[in-house]
């Protein structure tokens, strides 16, 4: 079992840099070249702050993956188990939103409106993804157990703890 996590938190970890590093990364340092407008201090406070709460989501939802899961959340290498513990017991898609909440961030400390618009394509592609091939090879994979989760956890809106 130990070598079957390492595996995983290796895939993880190359997966953690290949795709949100290329979506929340990359795409946006090649729309703005990290160039600022200026916003005023208030509104860079806030991008700072989601910034920082995009990264601490995601990378909680990618471990959860190797400790729970015991795989990774590439479709190539998925994992064992059905992962529903930590902040996937509020929400089913933690990392995508978490991702947006970095672009958003990126948004608002550079004030550039283009990665507002780039976080809107995100998120319809993102939901795209997740309505026709995420949510219907889950149910292939787990079942009624992904059945049961998708009915007790929104998918996008996450629900308040209890």
């Amino acid at each position: 079992m130990r070598s079957t996590r390492l595996r995983a938190a290796a895939g993880t970890s190359v997966f953690l840099l290949i795709a949100p590093g290329v979506v929340a990364g990359l795409v946006p340092w090649l729309l703005t070249g990290w160039q600022s407008s200026g916003p005023p201090a208030w509104v860079a406070a806030i991008g700072w702050a989601l910034i920082a709460l995009g990264a601490a989501i995601l990378l909680e939802a990618f471990a959860r993956f190797v400790v729970e899961g015991v795989g990774t959340p590439a479709p190539p290498a998925p994992t064992e188990k059905l992962v529903v513990g930590g902040l996937y017991r509020y929400v089913r898609n933690p990392m995508y939103l978490a991702v947006a909440a970095v672009i958003l961030g990126q948004a608002a400390v550079l004030g550039r409106w283009v990665l507002v618009a780039y976080a809107l394509v995100f998120g319809g592609v993102v939901w795209s993804f997740v309505h026709w091939y995420e949510e219907p090879a889950l149910r292939r994979r787990f079942g009624s157990a992904y059945d049961d989760y998708a009915r007790a956890v929104p998918g996008w809106w996450p629900r308040r703890p209890r």
